[in-house]
């Protein structure tokens, strides 16, 4: 059985044996919700320059923004999630019918 490399020797790995996006799909959710959030408030700062209506809008519309936004990157990273299974699969069947 191979020894797994540590993520800093799989980053580096030119033969890109390894995938390290599956290890950090977590945190680039994280990232995505994050800018999500930071982007719903800049929208609600923007929208209060424009008047107290334009803010007020913005309050309300917000949040619907910011589950758009939410949803789009994880649908956006759970089809790359796809992708990296298929490969996977993939692999193991070939090594299936090599043996």
């Amino acid at each position: 059985m191979e020894e797994t490399k540590g993520f800093f020797n799989n980053l580096f790995d030119f033969s890109f044996s390894e995938f390290i996006t599956i290890k950090i799909i977590k945190i680039l959710f994280g990232i995505g919700i994050l800018a999500a959030a930071v982007g719903a408030l800049y929208f609600i700062v923007w929208g209060f320059h424009g008047g107290v209506f334009a803010g007020i809008l913005t309050i309300i519309l917000s949040p619907v923004v910011f589950i758009i936004y939410t949803i789009l990157v994880r649908v956006y990273l759970e089809i790359i999630m796809v992708l990296f299974r298929i490969a996977d699969n993939t692999s193991k069947m070939v090594k299936e019918e090599q043996e």
